[in-house]
């Protein structure tokens, strides 16, 4: 499914899902930072999600243009403005939520590991109960059963108990749920750090080396803005 040329290594890519929540920058932000860091990725989107990345950002987003699609949503900045990114897509191979024979829905193919952000509580639960309802669902469940690094960034609020106990299903399966809560100490003066700080623990979490935020040194007001 993943043919290999003469002289070249198996593409070994992170699954990354996109899910209904509110959150389409933090999906951008990641996508940019694992395409920076040389990474390939094998990117889902979720019907829902289409309807909130065309709310957020004003953008459909199709399946036979989604690579202009996909441009214009990782060239965006997280307050809307065009053109304040540019990111090389070659390495995104994207597959239809609705394909269920796509190469992601098999344990036997090769993949680092799977990010879903942002997770919304329904693709939360699904994932908890194994429901597979869609490919990013069943990329999840697949992830989990492989033993693979699986990052669920849950973007909702307030949590109820029953969303609570599907989280701890999920940490107990193994996987790392990363709350979208942006920290501030890393002196944030912009809505896209912010952005990019979520971005960047979950990237932590997957064990993705990146410089999307200023880290925590021990030092008192190291985050002001004129360091």
């Amino acid at each position: 499914m993943n043919p290999v040329k003469p002289g070249e290594t198996r593409r070994t890519p992170w699954i990354v899902g996109v899910s209904g929540a509110s959150g389409t920058p933090y999906a951008a932000s990641v996508l940019r930072a694992l395409l920076a860091a040389g990474e390939s990725v094998d990117l889902v989107v979720s019907r829902a999600s289409r309807l909130t990345l065309l709310d957020e950002t004003g953008i459909s987003f199709r399946d036979a243009h989604w690579r202009e699609d996909l441009r214009e949503w990782l060239d965006r900045g997280a307050d809307g403005k065009p053109r304040t990114f540019e990111a090389d897509i070659s390495a995104v191979r994207y597959w239809n939520a609705g394909d269920l024979a796509a190469g992601p829905s098999s344990g036997s193919y090769p993949s680092k590991g799977m990010l879903i952000v942002p997770a919304s509580t329904a693709c939360v639960a699904g994932v908890a109960l194994g429901l597979s309802k869609d490919l990013l669902q069943r990329a999840a469940s697949v992830t989990l059963k492989e033993r693979r690094k699986l990052v669920v960034a849950v973007r909702e609020t307030p949590l109820n108990g029953q969303t609570l106990r599907h989280l701890v299903t999920l940490d107990d399966a193994g996987a790392s749920v990363v709350p979208a809560s942006p920290g501030f100490y890393a002196g944030a003066t912009h809505i896209q750090d912010l952005v990019d700080f979520v971005a960047g623990r979950v990237l932590d979490a997957a064990g993705v080396r990146h410089d999307l935020y200023r880290r925590w040194q021990g030092e008192l007001g190291g985050g002001t803005s004129d360091q």
